[in-house]
């Protein structure tokens, strides 16, 4: 489970945690400012401490689509609103919620889903039945090498024995650039 830290010094530049009440994400918020403030992240690849759950934990108040909103509304403001247009890379079940997710804006800057699954790619496009257009939306589905970036990959990693990561590899692109994770 990834964690992180800071001086003390930057938690005060930051400011204090939202402390909002039972199922706010307060330490979610308070990374998300961090980042605004332009605060880094650097990875370290061993244990540096071990964190427990305990049932009565706050954590277990805080509801996933709570927590999946706050992201979404951040992957919009970071990356999206810098885009004229970009590709799903998952046309399936996690890159169609974050379709429905996006803000009317941002859906309209949608270009495409990208898959590997033939099946899904056979299909040609998803319509977003729910939307409150009189024309459903259609959204093309291509093929990855087809698709145009940047890119939001709603693809876990590691789940795939290396081939997600060998094709996004083929596309040469640039993470934080040509494309973001968001899974």
């Amino acid at each position: 489970m990834p964690t992180w830290f800071c001086s003390r010094e930057w938690f005060c530049h930051v400011g204090k945690f939202d402390e909002g009440g039972k199922g706010v994400p307060e330490d979610l918020l308070f990374f998300y400012e961090h980042i605004r403030k332009g605060g880094g992240v650097f990875r370290v690849d061993q244990c540096l401490l071990q964190y427990r759950y305990h049932p009565q934990a706050a954590t277990h108040s805080v509801l996933e689509e709570t927590i999946w909103n706050h992201r979404v509304r951040f992957l919009e403001d970071r990356a999206l609103k810098h885009w004229r247009s970009f590709t799903i890379w998952n046309a399936g079940k996690q890159g169609r919620k974050l379709y429905r997710s996006l803000s009317p804006a941002n859906q309209k800057k949608v270009a495409a889903f990208c898959d590997v699954d033939e099946n899904k790619i056979a299909k040609g496009f998803y319509t977003y039945q729910e939307s409150k257009e009189r024309r459903k939306p259609q959204i093309p589905i291509q093929h990855f090498r087809d698709a145009t970036p940047p890119f939001i990959i709603c693809v876990k990693l590691d789940l795939t024995g290396g081939g997600f990561e060998e094709n996004l590899a083929t596309l040469d692109l640039k993470e934080g650039l040509d494309y973001y994770h968001f899974n």
